[in-house]
This record gives C-alpha cells, sequence and structure tokens, in this order.
C-alpha cells in the first residue's frame, strides 16, 4: 500500500504540471499521512540534511567550470582540434562531433552544457556541409549524453551521494564505458553517413593540426590535472570540481583571454540558477528518500524482484527495463534522487558489485536524457537548431539504439565495466 501511495501521488501530482521537486515534497507528505507521522519539523530537517553534504559541492563547481569553458572559448579550441584531426573522412563532421564530445566530457560532465556547446558550433556546419538536419541534430545530442559517464559526472556525484559510495571509484569505473558508448554512436554514423554523397572537407595539414593542438593544450590538460589528481588522492571529487573551474577561469581570461571580467556576473548566475534546481531537487528527495527506508519499500522491492535474485543478469535486465520506462517521462537527477534508495538495497542483497551497478545505472538515466517525451538534450539541440522537437527524435533514434545495445552487452558481459575499473584502480 504505501508503494502505491508513494507512487500514486508523485505521478498524480506530475501530471497536473507540478515542478518535480514540489512533488517529491507533496508525495513525501502523502507518505507520511500513510505511515501516520505527520510532522513538518521531519520534512524540514531531511530538506536541510539533505542539501547539507560535502560531496554535492562538486556540482555547483562543474556547472560554474563548463558555462566558463563555453564562454571562454575552450570549448570551441576542442572542437577545431577535433576538426583538423577526423574532419576529412567521409561523414567527417559527425566523427568530430563525436571525438569533441569525449574530450568535453571529460572538462565539465554537464551533458546539457556540453550538448549546447556542440549544437551552437556544428549543427550549422553540418547543415551547411547538406548532412540531413534530423540525423545531425541526432547524432549531437547523442554525442552530448557522454558527459554524465565520462569522469568528472555530475550524474556520479548525485548517485555517489544518494548510494554512499565513493565518488571517485565510480569515476574511474566510468571511463571505458562512455568511450564505448561514443565508438556505438561512431559505427550507427558510419552507417548513417556511407549512404549519403556528400565531399568531405580537405584534408588538415600536419601543420594545421599542431597549430590547434598548441591552441588546445590548456584545454586538455585539464581532464588530466582532474582524472591524475583523484587518482593520486591530491583531492577529494568536491576540490577536483573547484580545480576545474578555477583553471577554466585562468586559462579563458589570462591566456585565451575570450572571457572578460565584466562577463562573469552572466557566467556566474547561470551557472547557480543550474546549481539551485538541482540542489533543490536534491534536497526534496531526501524527505522521499528517508521515508522510503522508513516505510521498508526497499523490503517490499526485494519482495517483488525475489524471482530474479537468484541470476544477477535477469534481475540487472528488469532493473534496466524498469529505468528505461522511468527515463522517457523523468529528467536524469530526479530519477537518481528517488530510484537510488529503493533500488540500491535490491543490488546488495543479490551481491552485485554497486561501482558496477552504479555505471550502469548512470548510463541508461544518461540514455534518458535523449529519450521522448521529456529528452531535456533533445530540447536543447532543438533550442540551439531551431528544430522541431519530432525532426531531432526521429534523427536521434538509430544512435539512442546503438547506446541501449552497449548498456545491455555490459549487462551481459560485467567483465566490459569491472576489468578496466579494476585495472585504474590498481595503477
Amino acid at each position: 500500500m504505501t508503494v502505491i501511495v508513494f507512487l500514486g501521488s508523485l505521478l498524480a501530482v506530475m501530471a497536473l504540471g507540478v515542478p518535480i521537486a514540489y512533488a517529491l515534497l507533496l508525495s513525501g507528505v502523502a507518505l507520511m499521512a500513510q505511515l501516520d507521522m505527520t510532522d513538518a519539523q521531519i520534512l524540514a530537517q531531511n530538506v536541510i540534511n539533505g542539501a547539507d553534504s560535502f560531496p554535492l559541492l562538486a556540482i555547483p563547481f562543474f556547472m560554474l567550470a563548463g558555462e566558463i569553458m563555453n564562454v571562454g572559448g575552450l570549448s570551441r579550441r576542442i572542437v577545431h582540434l577535433a576538426l583538423t584531426l577526423v574532419g576529412h573522412v567521409r561523414g567527417g563532421l559527425g566523427f568530430v562531433a563525436i571525438v569533441a564530445a569525449c574530450l568535453l566530457a571529460a572538462l565539465s560532465g554537464s551533458a546539457v552544457a556540453d550538448t549546447a556547446a556542440l549544437a551552437a558550433l556544428l549543427l550549422p556546419m553540418m547543415k551547411r556541409a547538406g548532412h540531413d538536419p534530423a540525423k545531425s541534430a541526432g547524432l549531437i545530442a547523442s554525442a552530448g549524453i557522454i558527459a554524465p559517464v565520462i569522469p568528472p559526472s555530475i550524474g556520479f556525484v548525485i548517485f555517489g551521494v544518494a548510494a554512499n559510495l565513493s565518488i571517485s571509484k565510480l569515476f574511474l569505473a566510468g571511463i571505458v564505458p562512455g568511450l564505448l558508448m561514443g565508438v556505438s554512436i561512431a559505427i550507427a554514423w558510419w552507417w548513417v553517413a556511407k549512404r549519403e554523397a556528400i565531399t568531405p572537407p580537405p584534408k588538415a595539414s600536419l601543420a594545421e593540426r599542431l597549430r590547434a593542438l598548441r591552441e588546445a593544450g590548456w584545454a586538455l590538460v585539464l581532464p588530466v590535472i582532474v582524472i591524475v589528481g583523484l587518482k593520486m588522492g591530491v583531492f577529494t571529487p568536491t576540490e577536483a570540481a573547484v580545480v576545474a573551474a578555477v583553471y577554466a577561469l585562468l586559462v579563458s581570461t589570462l591566456v585565451y583571454r575570450e572571457l572578460g571580467w565584466h562577463q562573469l556576473h552572466e557566467v556566474f548566475l547561470s551557472a547557480a540558477r543550474t546549481t539551485a534546481v538541482i540542489m533543490f531537487l536534491v534536497a526534496a528527495a531526501m524527505v522521499s528518500a528517508w521515508l522510503i527506508t522508513v516505510a521498508d519499500i526497499p523490503g517490499q522491492m526485494i519482495a517483488l524482484l525475489e524471482p530474479f535474485m537468484g541470476n544477477q543478469t535477469l534481475l540487472l535486465i528488469a532493473i534496466m527495463l524498469l529505468v528505461m520506462a522511468v527515463g522517457t517521462a523523468m529528467d536524469m537527477t530526479p530519477t537518481i534522487l528517488i530510484m537510488t534508495p529503493v533500488l540500491m538495497p535490491v543490488v546488495k542483497a543479490a551481491g552485485i558489485d554497486p561501482i558496477y551497478f552504479g555505471v550502469l545505472f548512470i548510463i541508461n538515466n544518461a540514455i534518458g536524457l535523449i529519450t521522448p517525451p521529456v529528452g531535456t538534450v533533445l530540447n536543447v539541440v532543438a533550442g540551439v537548431g531551431k528544430m522541431k522537437m519530432d525532426q531531432v527524435t526521429r534523427g536521434v533514434l538509430p544512435f539512442m539504439t546503438a547506446q541501449f545495445i552497449v548498456m545491455f552487452l555490459m549487462v551481459i558481459f560485467p567483465q566490459i565495466v569491472t576489468v578496466p575499473a579494476q585495472w585504474f584502480a590498481t595503477r
């Protein structure tokens, strides 16, 4: 009954158009009433405690780093470097988008910020080159969602806090799966592009490539600093976010000199707005998370999934299908916050490695950003490219399918995730 009350109230309030954060608070109140423990102090205390977390400080700083890089020229130089490297092959601009997305993912960890940068820089070029606008927009959208998987990842930060897991281990475990997501859409794009009779741009000379590499060098140093610093224990993920933001600010203002001091107010304000939305969601979700534990909803879920508990692969397939369904109607952050406290006890009871599950869970949620009808990243591409939503949705299907195939291969063959994660952990 408690599950029905919680989900029923949450879905009913969302159907009325209430923002997710308020819907979470209202469903929490409904659950309190069902448990006969209605108390405003419980509500207030959990909201405050939900946002009072040192690891969550990584979110505003990674968001700020992403904003600075887009305005300060780091993102543009990364795209230009990718253009000189692979722009000359058939469908080269699409491969540029994929390479640039992987590089940008290692800088900011924000799917929305990376997708906006890629769409603004590459979508007009792909249209002028003669590529199908829908397929081009779909490719850029699917490339943008690599950001929550390759470290540093805001999704891993939120999941790590909600599941009480090591964020550093999640970061290291996400490197290879994130790159495989890029490989999957590269194969899909090769299949799409070979059907288009488009003359690729001329091959860049060695001098042009070296010049582009030199210009992007300052930007490429950032992921090295973050990954090496985390691996060597020099700083925590939260401190890494601060390092990323400060480094991006110094490079943008003192080296590239494309970010003026008069622009800082708008950059900080934009990052603050996005951060406020995420942090309020986290705070509101902690009310539901506490009540879910009190109502023993995880125990009920374990009983419900009992037929699958003896087979980890079947259990993971069932969970992934559930998350896929939720991802079509809900954004990434609320999905993580709502489902993590429910699913983690099930995963642990089945003996599944929580870090391995976390990678699969975040990949699934990332793909949810391009699944209609919600599809936050689809909306970003449609807005930046001034295209209709149904066009972008049609164009993203082959790439979204490729990424789902990679995800389920990781479910069937856990070694794809666990072996590289162990290798990074021991180096």
